[in-house]
């Protein structure tokens, strides 16, 4: 059975208050995924199951979301060909910064797309997936207009007292 195209993976049920803005984007979009949690550390066989396998299950693009030391988005792009986008989760002890630059400096050769620390980094992360799908689906390329013309609309031209 063929999965979603897109997967979001977590480290932790910690992370989903902030990779589920992911989630609701990527459902605004009309664009399937699933989520599931997979830790680096303490699911260590689930991850190396789900890294290997993503593809040939159909999955074409993961989000990771990942706080503290952050290995799941690299450790996912070390044994996948798919895109792999990270999130960087803020953390408690370093605002998130750790989790950023474990993600982001990844060695040359291993690629992870990175977007930026916390919520918008999970709704760009989304955006980005959703882009990429949209290469191929002039549907979601639809959609993908709509949602930046509504964003465009909503901004207003002037400032006012009363927003």
């Amino acid at each position: 059975m063929l999965k979603p195209p897109v997967a979001i993976v977590m480290g932790s049920h910690s992370d989903w208050p902030t990779m589920r803005l992911a989630a609701e984007t990527l459902e605004n979009l009309e664009v399937e995924y699933e989520a599931r949690i997979v830790s680096a550390h303490r699911t260590p066989e689930r991850l190396v199951d789900f890294a290997m396998n993503a593809k040939a299950e159909g999955i074409k693009i993961i989000i990771a979301g990942a706080g503290g030391a952050a290995h799941l988005p690299g450790m996912i792009a070390a044994m996948t060909p798919l895109p792999v986008f990270g999130v960087p989760v803020r953390s408690k002890a370093l605002s998130g910064m750790d989790s950023l630059y474990s993600i982001v400096q990844m060695p040359g050769g291993v690629p992870v797309g990175t977007l930026a620390i916390g919520e918008p980094g999970a709704i760009n992360a989304a955006l980005l997936a959703a882009s990429v799908l949209a290469l191929n689906d002039d549907e979601l390329a639809d959609r993908l207009d709509a949602h930046r013309a509504r964003q465009t609309a909503s901004v207003p031209q002037f400032p006012s007292d009363t927003e």
